[in-house]
């Protein structure tokens, strides 16, 4: 799951007082997002799987959300059943098969490489775009699709040789991951605006989180969930630090400084989680993921200003 969309909301306008706290609380979002891979890639040292490990993720953040929705929605007009119905289909979309994705995908690759290929986003938006909305794209969108593309197939080809042909598994499930989070973006922008963007993801992750526990009474035995403290206490860290609160901090910081400002904040992301994992997880930090991750990041920097 990524951080709600930036993008889909309508940014405010951001007076030079406000620019610093804005500036701090969409950095802090971001580099707590960036967390959640870490987090993740500890509990799976202690043999959970990845059904069972964002059960326990989403029980613990399903009461933050739902008093987030509760809390938004005061004094608001009902939802409509199309209301309803779209909103489920954000949450199916760009919570919990998100979630789940990211969460298995990552059982095969780094946290670096997982955080490169989910900061392709905005070029996945923009793919959606041309195909269900008939955009065009310039030579320079284009050419930064490129640049950004080939920073991801750089990493690949190193994590290849590291973490074995599983890499290529590892990568689809993260890539269709950051696919369903774009069908998100690409359809949630009338409705950010109807509900307003805190109203939004406390319905939407609500619903992908009752979606997560269903997933696993189908698909697990209650004994499933008998699993090492450390899981427990790991997921108690994700739900809140690395789940709820990026999402309070940047909403915040977009009523501050304005969407775009906290987009190209968010840059820091990549480079927060590729510091955590070298110094955490033990990840190795070579040539060829300071080059991929230049790449990337310089690709998405082209994108934003091309738009």
């Amino acid at each position: 799951m990524s951080l709600p969309s930036a993008a889909a909301a309508t940014p405010a306008p951001a007076s030079p007082r406000a620019d610093l706290p804005g500036l701090a609380l969409a950095a802090l979002g971001a580099i707590a997002f960036s967390g959640k891979a870490i987090i993740v890639k500890l509990a799976y040292r202690h043999g959970v799987d990845a059904v069972t490990l964002i059960m326990y993720r989403m029980l613990f953040a399903l009461p933050l959300f739902l008093l987030l929705a509760w809390w938004a929605g005061r004094g608001k007009p009902a939802l409509s059943w199309r209301d309803w119905r779209l909103v489920f289909f954000l949450g199916v979309t760009g919570y919990y098969l998100a979630s789940f994705l990211d969460f298995a995908g990552l059982q095969y690759i780094s946290a670096s490489f997982e955080r490169l290929i989910l900061y392709l986003n905005p070029t996945l938006v923009l793919a959606l775009g041309v195909v269900l909305f008939k955009k065009r794209v310039t030579r320079r969108q284009l050419v930064s699709l490129a640049v950004s593309y080939g920073g991801v197939l750089l990493v690949f080809g190193h994590e290849i040789t590291v973490m074995g042909p599983d890499a290529a598994l590892g990568a689809a499930l993260v890539f269709a991951s950051a696919v369903s989070y774009a069908l998100y973006l690409a359809f949630s922008g009338e409705e950010v605006r109807r509900l307003g963007a805190m109203r939004l993801a406390g319905l939407a992750t609500s619903i992908a989180c009752v979606l997560c526990l269903l997933q696993f009474v189908l698909l697990r035995p209650m004994s499933a969930a008998m699993v090492a403290p450390e899981v427990v206490w790991l997921s108690v860290l994700n739900a809140t630090l690395c789940t709820f609160c990026p999402v309070l901090l940047v909403m915040m910081a977009i009523e501050r400084v304005g969407a775009a400002v906290v987009a190209q904040t968010g840059m820091i992301g990549p480079l927060s989680t590729i510091l955590m994992g070298v110094v955490i997880l033990g990840e190795p930090f070579t040539l060829w993921i300071a080059a991929g991750t230049v790449l990337v990041m310089t690709g998405i920097w082209m994108l934003a200003r091309s738009r």
